[in-house]
């Protein structure tokens, strides 16, 4: 997950820039504040929005106060007369037996769910089971031929689980050139395991989790795969699935490994290139029982229509849902307010937007505010969206995304989310050296945080998206101070029930970004060319096929 001061000046500034770069839009005045931002987090993450969950009443409250804020911002309806894009999904509550029981080893084990596994199934079918399904150790799940890689060479896996790790080979490899390094390719993210597991026809797949390569420790892994989850809807329901996807824990994992005398680290065993799949010679047994709900859910979207561009788009895109109601923890809260993540990102569109409404001149090309939903469940809503555009994605000139802002002030340095993919980052580069700032990378480039967020649903179409967020520098406090909060984020509020709204919230680095943003937007908005990817990145081809 992304964590995310100048000093004073910066909003002025910022004004000033803007107008230096042919901009004339950013008067002073109407710069985006901190108090602004928090005026509308304080709304999206009040205990009344339930945890803005799709299906819920949460998301009936939440997705009619964010198009009232576009209507009073000056937007027009971007779906043809509508402020609503319909998102046909199934929610699927999936339990599993309550336990998992694995035999054929020297000693049989049962594992407990949520405290040692997580599964569920996508198949839209009352239940599925697994019955003494043969495991094979299958390394990282990766088949990637311009890596010259295949953990499933030579594996017959129908009918069988593969159990698999989170990350890529590269990961911790000492390698830079070995896949990409610590920095993970989409072949690390968990929704690629399950993705190739099931291309390879296995019956099920269970990804062992460990901290340091997924990046998020096991609550996280447990409260976002119990439960409803949502899925958007598919012709086969879902049923080239595997019956069986999910997560078991790092302890658990060892044990399945030292059966066949797997110890120590398994993870430098699983990247060597001679690795080849191994049989655990055991087997799981496990009934996943299904409940069904059809429904729909919805993105809202507002635009401003350009002056004299109209049918070319620069999009600005964040998720509004968060987890909703779930188990009261320790302090008996039950909500999942999520304050930071991501009511803050939409707290910053709705800014952004009554910033280019209040700007004297408008922009040529058209701006697009797009607030998706179910990114919680899987990045759904900005699928859709990017299946089912409402404006051509090759008119589409770039999509600039927030995602959990950082809430410890404004920083000395930019983190730009996946750096080295696309032309946008000039255009931040740009603008935050005018400020005296840096930009950076990743902080942590093993968690794949550009595959995490909804702008990459855009960046599969082709579409030139961009994610940036708060460094680790604070610009007023000394020593560590970003890091630790960044981590005490991550470790105590990120998908728990304490990203609550305080008061005492700063969202002045909010402000940052959006003004950045805001900036960035306005150039491409003002422009007649289309930013491209850099050489190198994988969605080059893509965009350059779309744009003929």
């Amino acid at each position: 997950m992304k964590i995310k001061h100048r000093y004073l000046m910066l909003i002025g500034g910022l004004a000033i820039l803007a107008g230096c770069q042919n901009n004339k839009s950013v008067p002073a005045e109407k710069a985006i504040t901190a108090a602004e931002i928090k005026k509308y987090i304080s709304a999206l993450a009040n205990d009344s929005m339930m945890g803005r969950k799709p299906f819920t009443a949460g998301e009936d409250k939440a997705i009619k106060y964010i198009s009232e804020q576009f209507k009073l911002a000056g937007l027009e309806p971007g779906n043809n007369g509508s402020y609503f894009q319909d998102v046909p999904m199934v929610q699927i509550t999936s339990t599993p037996s309550p336990a998992m029981e694995i035999t054929g080893g020297k000693t049989p084990l049962s594992l407990h769910a949520t405290t040692d596994f997580v599964t569920f199934s996508r198949r839209e079918v009352d239940s599925v089971a697994l019955k003494n399904s043969p495991l094979i150790f299958a390394g990282y799940g990766v088949v990637a031929p311009e890596y010259h890689w295949n953990d499933y060479a030579g594996l017959d896996v129908k009918g069988k689980t593969v159990v698999v790790l989170v990350n890529d080979p590269g990961f911790k490899n000492g390698d830079p050139t070995f896949f990409k390094g610590d920095t993970m390719t989409y072949y690390g993210r968990w929704t690629y395991k399950y993705e190739e597991a099931a291309r390879q026809g296995a019956a099920g797949v269970l990804i062992i989790h460990q901290k340091e390569p997924a990046s998020y420790g096991w609550e996280v892994v447990s409260n976002s795969n119990t439960g409803a989850k949502l899925y958007l809807q598919q012709k086969d329901k879902h049923m080239n699935r595997c019956k069986v996807e999910g997560w078991i824990t790092e302890d658990m994992g060892k044990k399945l490994l030292a059966e066949v005398g797997i110890t120590g680290d398994f993870r430098a065993l699983a990247r060597k290139k001679d690795f080849k799949a191994i049989p655990l010679k055991q087997s799981v047994t496990l009934t996943i029982n299904n409940q069904l709900k059809y429904s729909t859910s919805h993105n809202v979207i507002g635009t401003l229509k350009g002056s004299s561009q109209p049918g070319e788009y620069v999009l600005y895109t964040a998720h509004w849902d968060h987890l909703g109601v779930g188990k009261p923890n320790a302090k008996g809260d039950s909500i999942y307010n999520g304050a930071v993540d991501n009511a803050d990102g939409v707290a910053a569109i709705i800014s952004v937007a009554k910033a280019f409404n209040m700007a004297k001149e408008k922009p040529k090309r058209s701006i697009v505010f797009l607030a998706v939903t179910a990114e919680e469940q899987g990045l759904l809503g900005s699928e859709y969206y990017a299946t089912h555009p409402i404006y051509p994605v090759n008119k589409t000139v770039a999509d600039l995304n927030m995602d959990a802002l950082g809430d410890y002030g404004e920083t000395k340095d930019i983190a730009v989310t996946g750096k080295g993919q696309n032309d946008l980052e000039d255009y931040v580069d740009e603008i935050v050296k005018a400020q005296g700032l840096s930009t950076v990378g990743d902080r942590h480039p093993g968690s794949g945080s550009y595959y995490r967020s909804d702008h990459f649903n855009f960046a599969k179409v082709g579409v030139p998206a961009l994610d940036i967020n708060n460094g680790s520098i604070s610009a007023v406090h000394e020593g560590s101070y970003g890091e630790a909060k960044q981590k005490d984020y991550g470790d105590n509020r990120y998908h728990q029930q304490a990203d609550n709204y305080t008061d005492t919230m700063d969202a002045t680095g909010m402000a940052q970004i959006a003004n950045i943003l805001y900036e960035v937007g306005t150039k491409l908005g003002n422009e007649t060319i289309f930013p491209g990817w850099k050489n190198g990145s994988e969605f080059k081809a893509i965009r350059e096929k779309s744009m003929k």
